[in-house]
């Protein structure tokens, strides 16, 4: 027998980690939302010391709920997230996810932003945010537009990904839909899910910047770029509509790969650098 759908929660908060408590305490510190209308989801993906829920509380003020599920072992992102998001698909008590990766700090305004968004936006699945990618090593940073309408994001598509992943929301019910994150394009499973929702529904993003994304030369984008790189091709070629649009798209990413990582990175400051 199924349970009564009961409404308690505006959204879960679903966060990945791996070997980064304090980048995941600094996250968390930056959300801001009514505590008694979310809740923060963590995977810990096999980390070297377990996540654990008093290591965490300590350190936030604003005392929201905190689950976590642990991994016995590190299976990577997408595994992570899937399952994160697989057990959400138990729980009937939320009507958005919200996504942030340990490191990145959330606007004090971002939640109640796309929350509002969303409820006045019926149409809408899936919304993210301008955003701001910032070494807070060095304190360089650049901003990431896109955007804003779905007709034109559906075309933006075929580029880039039009969605930063630590800055969208979308509707639970929208996975009915669309599933879970793809697992057949490593580095590039959000482009892939964001995908899917997009085919079946709509997108937009807010044009603020409601997450501050942190430059890990150490992390997994820059790491597996050029494996990114050759997924987000696949994922052109798989979800692309227009002929004319996907061939394009397909060549800006085959020049891409030929561009260094770190030459990349330079002229993204260069252009779009504060």
């Amino acid at each position: 027998m199924n349970k009564p759908y009961q409404i308690l929660l505006d959204f879960y908060l679903l966060i990945p980690c791996y070997n980064n408590l304090e980048g995941l305490i600094r996250s968390l510190q930056s959300v801001s939302y009514d505590h008694t209308k979310f809740s923060v989801l963590i995977i810990d993906d096999g980390s070297k010391n377990a996540v654990r829920k008093e290591d965490i509380l300590q350190h936030i003020n604003q005392g929201f709920p905190v689950e976590i599920f642990r991994l016995s072992q590190n299976q990577g992102i997408t595994k992570a997230l899937n399952t994160g998001l697989q057990i959400l698909q138990q729980k009937n008590n939320y009507k958005y996810i919200a996504r942030l990766d340990c490191g990145d700090i959330c606007d004090i305004n971002r939640f109640y932003h796309q929350v509002n968004f969303l409820e006045t936006n019926p149409q809408i699945d899936l919304v993210g945010s301008w955003c701001l990618f910032k070494d807070f090593s060095t304190g360089s940073s650049y901003q990431y537009k896109t955007a804003t309408e779905h007709s034109e994001i559906s075309k933006g598509m075929h580029f880039k990904n039009m969605f930063i992943h630590p800055t969208v929301m979308w509707r639970a019910d929208a996975m009915n839909r669309s599933g879970i994150y793809p697992e057949q394009f490593p580095h590039a499973e959000d482009y892939g899910f964001f995908y899917e929702i997009l085919s079946n529904g709509k997108g937009a993003v807010i044009p603020e910047n409601l997450v501050t994304c942190e430059i890990n030369n150490k992390g997994l984008s820059l790491h597996h770029r050029k494996e990114q790189l050759r997924s987000r091709i696949k994922v052109v070629k798989y979800y692309g509509g227009s002929n004319i649009y996907k061939l394009s798209g397909v060549i800006k990413l085959m020049i891409l790969m030929a561009i260094p990582s770190k030459l990349a990175l330079q002229t993204k400051h260069l252009l779009y650098g504060t």
